[in-house]
């Protein structure tokens, strides 16, 4: 799959898929956020400071990761864009 990309109040928004997860990382005024969720989809979402980043903390609800990547960017969870393709993420 190739990138998809949303970009919404200066949060610029990447999501693809590597072999192994499904990958959505933000980017915000040189901070960086990233959620990942193995590539079947069902399990635990992990918050990093940025894709290749020790993990932080795990989730099972996107809204909750969410909540969380938008901490590290230091914005609200609502200003975060969400490419269609990393809509469904979450348990």
């Amino acid at each position: 799959m190739t990138d998809t990309e949303a970009v919404a109040d200066g949060i610029t928004a990447t999501y693809r898929e590597t072999d192994t997860e499904r990958l959505l990382t933000f980017e915000r005024d040189g901070r960086t956020a990233a959620i990942a969720q193995n590539v079947e989809g069902y399990a635990m979402l992990k918050v990093r400071p940025s894709a290749d980043g020790d993990e932080l903390e795990r989730y099972y609800g996107f809204d909750m990761a969410l909540d969380h990547a938008a901490e590290l960017l230091g914005t609200e969870a609502h200003s975060l864009p969400v490419p269609d393709a990393a809509s469904d993420m979450g348990m």
